[in-house]
């Protein structure tokens, strides 16, 4: 979680200073496409803490009446941010160059706009590069791609999106801006920020799908699951493996249930040794399962000690 906050921190402090940049510059050069980078940054800057929140609510201890803890509070913030993206970065920019195409205004000396996107750009960048390096330091030599794919920590991975966008939607913001001053054609600086929009709403619509399948209640990988089946396997007492039944409680806290079917002839005792060994090696190989708890489908003997760990028989 440390690491995340440093992303975050790092993506809030280059988006205030950019956003109140480009609004600066938007107003005296009258670009439609850097008013919408402007909202796209101002956006970006609630969003970081927004997702603050969420981790900060996140890492509330367990009660009564949220026994697993509070991790899915970050799940529900990174989809608000989501949608805020959608709707307010994605939106407005959408709507801002709709309305530029439909009455363009000359635009003056671009000057200062290619000043601001190129500042911009290197603090989006090194936004970027920080977010990158925590999320690589977290995939621990895992392939990006793959890593990304599964990650289910909102943080860095909303942060590494924002500021692709961003870095994508500066590129766009002074193509269209310098089309439509070369060529005199200030439509394409609307149509930019149309580009832009679209750009945000597509990463948004990304976010919110990870957002919802994690919320309502996304369960470890299917190859996670046959390991957990082959580890329970291996235990001589078990003469076969149900069910595993999983869910994501949290960015790095999943919980596990296992049906286990032992042997006839194995009393309480072997069984309660059994569960400990598999607990043991689950929680060895996959330190994101925190939580997990296996369950007999038959009942073995009574007559030895029962389980010294906390499986259910």
């Amino acid at each position: 979680m440390a690491e995340s906050k440093v992303a975050i921190y790092g993506a809030i402090g280059a988006n205030v200073a950019i956003a109140i940049t480009k609004f600066v510059v938007a107003g005296v050069t009258g670009s439609s496409a850097m008013l919408s980078e402007g909202i796209h940054s101002a956006v970006d800057t609630f969003n970081g803490v927004l997702l603050l929140v969420g981790l900060k609510l996140s890492k509330r201890p367990a009660t009564p009446e949220h026994p697993f803890g509070h991790g899915k509070e970050l799940y529900f913030w990174s989809l608000i941010v989501a949608v805020l993206i959608f709707g307010l970065g994605g939106g407005v920019s959408f709507y801002e160059g709709i309305q530029h195409i439909r009455a363009p205004e000359p635009m003056r000396d671009p000057t200062w706009n290619y000043v601001v996107l190129a500042a911009a750009f290197v603090f989006e960048g090194t936004s970027f590069l920080i977010a990158l390096k925590q999320f690589r330091a977290q995939a621990k030599g895992t392939p990006f791609w793959q890593a990304l794919d599964r990650s289910k920590d909102p943080t860095t991975y909303t942060v590494l999106a924002e500021d692709s966008a961003a870095l994508v939607g500066l590129l766009v913001a002074a193509l269209g801006i310098y089309l439509g001053y070369a060529l005199d054609m200030p439509v394409l600086d609307g149509v930019a920020s149309v580009v832009i929009g679209v750009l945000l709403a597509g990463v948004a619509v990304l976010l919110i799908a990870q957002a919802r399948g994690l919320l309502i209640g996304e369960g470890i990988r299917p190859e996670t699951a046959r390991a957990i089946r082959a580890i329970a396997m291996e235990q001589p007492s078990v003469e076969d493996v149900g069910h595993v039944l999983s869910m994501y409680i949290g960015a790095d806290e999943a919980l596990v249930i296992v049906d286990v079917n032992f042997k006839d002839d194995i009393s309480t005792g072997e069984a309660g040794y059994a569960i400990t060994a598999i607990e043991t090696e689950v929680r060895a190989r996959f330190p994101t399962i925190k939580r997990i708890f296996i369950e007999a489908t038959e009942a073995p003997q009574a007559g030895a000690p029962p389980a010294k760990d906390g499986g259910a028989l």
